[in-house]
């Protein structure tokens, strides 16, 4: 490139030189100079005005204009860059073409929005599931399409780690599960699943647990009241029926206990018990928890001792966190040995609220710790005997926490004793009001 600049500015410098020529053989050699760069300049002229009206419209013509010298390379060169950009193009486009077809083939509808929710494209399935048309919906805010103040609050949050679920709003039979991902410059990539099925099958689950539970607990009661008749008129029967009888009526607590925590875990699930968000004093209500912990530990003197750092309110439904700290608390008591050390502490910081029971039982495996939230699931079965527990307890918690926009840590070692903690946001502590100022 470097030689054939050097030829062309040797071409220009030599007609130059030959036009100046010419003029002093006519005497003069400015006019001939003139003359020389006018032609110059009308033929640059004319090469940049069939430039710029290639460049104006390159599909018009599959060739580049015909020029020669420098002009002629520049040409050359600019065609060869644009059938390089239209090849790279039909290949993008192919590309783009094959990345939709294959979109459009999914079942869950998949949209495209910019930072502000304009959608820009999306597939079939969008189609069918949220009622988007492509004639119409091109531009469209999404959450003017979609209803719902749940999916507003949800897109306008940034705070996508765990997926929405809505009812469609073409089709409300169809239950949505709504992950939001972001992508480029903040914009929205939004994939829609009709999770329709397992949400039924969920639901038949909850309603079922719920419905067995209350029906079997009228017939148990009556047999326990039976028992408990038996039981207190043992001594007027058979040795030999007296321990029989007694196992019955232990069973039968522990089946009352069980049926209880069922239907008092499906309340909570389907949200048939209502949250109310009240203030709750959780001083007192540790007080009372961890008072009636050393009634449960009785001859086994465990040493429960209780930390409040923070005094403050926490807004929360009082009877399900009830449930869920006195669950994690009795936990301690019945799987600590006699003689071991229980720690309450309930403290704050800038992340929130934390209520921690340590003990110094015989720990867990961290295998197990995934696992412990799940219904039934014991770290060691052979254990359920000696404690009477249900095997519900934190399930419970767990259900409890998250109506609370709460979660539980659990940390455990074998030999090394457990640590249950419940952490709970900054923005349901409520400073106390003091007594002067209540009135």
């Amino acid at each position: 490139m470097q030689h054939n600049w050097s030829r062309y500015l040797r071409y220009i410098l030599g007609g130059l030189l030959g036009s100046t020529l010419v003029g002093l053989y006519f005497g003069e050699p400015v006019y001939g100079l003139t003359f020389g760069l006018v032609i110059y300049l009308w033929w640059t002229l004319v090469q940049a005005r069939r430039l710029y009206k290639w460049l104006a419209n390159p599909s018009a013509a599959d060739e580049a204009p015909q020029s020669v010298g420098l002009w002629g390379d520049i040409f050359d060169n600019l065609h060869r860059l644009h059938k390089n950009h239209l090849r790279t193009q039909d290949r993008l486009r192919a590309q783009i073409n094959r990345v939709q077809e294959s979109t459009n083939a999914m079942r869950d509808g998949v949209i495209m929005t910019d930072s502000r929710g304009a959608m820009e494209w999306w597939n079939g399935s969008a189609e069918y599931l949220l009622g988007f048309r492509r004639n119409t919906d091109h531009g469209q805010y999404i959450h003017n399409l979609i209803r719902t103040p749940a999916f507003k609050a949800y897109f306008d949050s940034r705070d996508y780690r765990e997926p929405l679920e809505i009812h469609s709003p073409a089709r409300p039979h169809i239950h949505l599960q709504i992950q939001i991902s972001l992508f480029g410059d903040d914009d929205r990539l939004i994939v829609a699943k009709d999770v329709t099925r397992l949400y039924q099958l969920e639901q038949m689950r909850r309603d079922f647990v719920g419905n067995v539970s209350h029906e079997m607990r009228t017939p148990l009661t009556v047999i326990s009241g039976y028992l408990e008749t038996l039981v207190d008129n043992a001594g007027d029967l058979p040795p030999k029926w007296r321990r029989a009888i007694n196992t019955m009526a232990a069973q039968s607590s522990r089946m009352e206990a069980l049926i209880t925590d069922l239907i008092l875990l499906s309340k909570i699930e389907t949200g048939e018990q209502t949250l109310n968000d009240t203030l709750t004093d959780v001083d007192q209500l540790i007080s009372q928890i961890s008072h009636d912990a050393r009634a449960l530990s009785g001859e086994k003197q465990h040493e429960i001792t209780v930390q409040i750092s923070d005094h403050r309110l926490l807004k929360g439904d009082e009877s399900q966190l009830r449930s869920a700290f006195s669950n994690l608390i009795f936990n301690a008591v019945k799987y600590t040995p006699a003689g071991g050390k229980i720690n309450v502490s309930w403290s704050a910081n800038r992340e929130g609220a934390h209520l921690s029971v340590k003990d110094t039982g015989i720990g867990i495996d961290p295998v197990h710790i995934p696992r412990l939230t799940e219904r039934f699931y014991r770290a060691d079965p052979s254990r359920h005997k000696d404690t009477g527990g249900t095997g519900l307890g934190l399930a419970i918690v767990k259900h409890v926490l998250l109506n609370h926009d709460g979660n539980l840590e659990i940390r455990s070692r074998i030999g090394d004793g457990s640590e249950f903690i419940c952490h709970f946001p900054r923005d349901r502590l409520v400073e106390r009001i003091p007594e002067k100022d209540r009135n």
